[in-house]
């Protein structure tokens, strides 16, 4: 599961959410020696030829442009929801790596869980709302694991806003 839970103190719950991370340096790696390869393999019969100079820039250009894609990739995943949860206060902090992080707080006594099984740019689109706003949170998470979320994250918040 991309998020944990956090006691930070006896009434204090963090969750921490993440995206999944499914290509690790040695599978970057593995990848793009793979396409190399796999693209040098029409060249091997064009050596010699002024062929093989009109298509081997085409072929470097792909591989960079594979190279770009999945190192942006890499970069667009690097995103953290912080979720804090104490009886008087619950905090959303989102950091993206690019942007200043955004933040919401709200009193826990008016905070709703809110699942959009249709209409969300996913399905089962998990929110918060209270103090005038609705966030979202953990959208980046695949359906079954949005599902868990919301059943744990309502309970959770149904017991620490219960005196």
């Amino acid at each position: 599961m991309p998020y944990t839970w956090t006691d930070t103190s006896q009434d204090n719950l963090e969750l921490r959410l993440w995206p999944h991370q499914s290509l690790p340096a040695y599978g970057f790696a593995a990848t793009i020696l793979g396409i190399f390869t796999l693209s040098t393999i029409p060249l091997y019969g064009l050596i010699g030829t002024v062929l093989l100079w009109g298509i081997l820039p085409f072929m470097l250009l792909a591989l960079g442009a594979m190279w770009y894609a999945l190192r942006r990739n890499e970069r667009d995943l690097q995103i953290i929801e912080v979720l804090t949860l104490t009886p008087d206060d619950l905090h959303l902090t989102r950091q993206t790596r690019t942007g200043a992080p955004q933040e919401w707080h709200c009193n826990p006594y008016w905070t709703q869980v809110n699942m959009h099984q249709k209409g969300g740019p996913v399905p089962h689109y998990v929110t918060l709302s209270g103090a005038g706003r609705e966030v979202e949170i953990g959208a980046f998470l695949s359906e079954d694991e949005r599902k868990e979320l919301y059943a744990e994250l309502s309970d959770k918040v149904r017991r620490i806003a219960t005196p």
